[in-house]
């Protein structure tokens, strides 16, 4: 029988659906990416803000259309959105056959056989448990680059965010799992890991009473045929002297961060849980500057906070004036039920977050451009990603562009390269955030 998955969301999100891929592969089922020639359809689906609830609504009452009128056996709904609206889902699409939380993902195989014999189930495990499978990934993501996730949920309950309720509390992946994981995957072919969670510098205070990212990442450089490793979700109160020495210390690890600060007003960094200042933030980018000086640090902004005034508006387009990102995301404020910041007075109207969030990408954008001209001239290591239809030219990343969310660099060259070769490359010009650049 043929089954098409549907990822949805986040990184995170994507190694449950390999995981499930993979205890899926291993009963013998067929993948396909056709749903008219489907007998299975899982959708894993996200509901962190409101466009990504409504994209996994969309995609449950397109592929429910083939239910009634293809060749579809089965339709089975996971994930954030399962997890939050289960009931909803089956009262609501009677198309949809099994609906598995967000810590059930490893009773897949059961609920496609419940599925396939006419049952309509609901299968939810504690929050808070931690699934633990032994079968292997199918890993989606090319075969060079993998997501290796650390830890599941987070106990930092910021004001405007669902994922305590539907990921559960922080709990690391015990170390000698991931150890494993990650030589399975060097042995596929992965050369570069990406380490994931919801945060992941906090990474084994749960487990082992302190924190040890410093020490996973050594462990993880030890590993032979990984030649990069690059963190995100870094919450920057979290960052230690160990992280930082650790990440001048090993040359696998890529000097580039991901910290997601989302706002430098003190007032509205209060109103929204947050456990920093302005001046810290300062101080936290000072310092990883200082100490790793051809670090890139990436961050994220929520703007139209309830009660965001124009001045703390203002106040932080200085901010990313002043401190200029190598990269930068800017997200609406999307008020989430269940939230305190639902609720909050001064809500402010979608039309203003939209004008507030175009200025600060604006002013990105200005800044982006700036250190791409910069680039000009500098040798670069690139990973490459693949051939350029039609061209004498290939598509790479630097180490300071992570996958799908970064730039590109685009490599002309006569040589035959293949997708996971490293390359030296001299950058020649620029495009916007890409780079064009030919081999040294």
């Amino acid at each position: 029988m043929k089954i098409l998955f549907i990822s949805l969301g986040c990184d995170k999100n994507l190694v449950d659906t390999e995981v499930m891929l993979g205890l899926l592969a291993s009963r013998g089922y067929q993948m396909t990416d056709d749903e008219t020639e489907a007998d299975i359809i899982v959708i894993n689906t996200c509901c962190f803000i409101h466009d990504a609830k409504e994209e996994s609504i969309q995609n449950i009452l397109d592929m429910a259309e083939y239910k009634k009128e293809g060749n579809l056996k089965a339709l089975i709904v996971t994930g954030c959105l399962a997890e939050r609206y289960r009931q909803e889902i089956l009262d609501e699409i009677p198309e949809v056959d099994a609906v598995l939380g967000t810590t059930a993902y490893d009773k897949i195989l059961d609920a496609v056989d419940e599925a396939l014999a006419g049952h309509h189930v609901v299968t939810m495990e504690d929050i808070n448990a931690l699934p633990d499978v032994t079968q292997n990934r199918l890993v989606t993501t090319g075969g060079h680059y993998a997501y290796l996730k650390i830890a599941e949920g987070c106990d930092k309950h910021c004001t405007y965010c669902i994922i305590p309720k539907i990921r559960g509390n922080f709990r690391s992946v015990p170390m000698e799992r991931l150890i494993k994981e990650a030589e399975y995957l060097a042995g596929q072919g992965v050369k570069e890991l990406i380490l994931v969670a919801q945060e992941t510098t906090l990474y084994g205070k749960d487990l082992y009473g302190e924190k040890r990212l410093h020490l996973l990442l050594k462990e993880l450089c030890r590993i032979s045929g990984i030649q990069w490793i690059r963190i995100l979700y870094c919450y920057p109160e979290e960052i230690t002297d160990e992280l930082i020495q650790v990440m001048k210390e090993e040359k696998k690890i890529c000097h580039y961060l991901d910290l997601p600060i989302q706002h430098a007003s003190d007032d509205i960094l209060k109103r929204m849980g947050r456990r920093t200042s302005k001046q810290e933030l300062k101080d936290i980018i000072g310092r990883l500057r200082r100490e790793i000086p051809d670090i890139c640090l990436r961050t994220t902004l929520i703007t139209g906070f309830p009660g965001e005034t124009q001045e703390q508006h203002d106040e932080l387009l200085d901010f990313v004036d002043e401190m200029e990102f190598d990269r930068l995301g800017v997200f609406t404020y999307s008020p989430e039920e269940d939230t305190p910041a639902a609720s909050m007075p001064d809500q402010i109207d979608e039309e203003v977050k939209q004008e507030r969030q175009a200025d600060l990408m604006e002013l990105q954008q200005e800044i982006a451009f700036d250190n791409a001209q910069n680039m000009v001239g500098r040798e670069v290591l690139v990973m490459i990603e693949g051939k350029v239809a039609d061209e004498n030219a290939y598509v790479g990343r630097t180490y300071r562009d992570a996958p799908n969310v970064d730039g590109l660099i685009f490599v002309n060259t006569d040589e035959v390269l293949v997708s996971g070769d490293f390359a030296k490359v001299k950058v020649t010009g620029a495009v916007d955030y890409d780079l064009i650049g030919g081999l040294v």
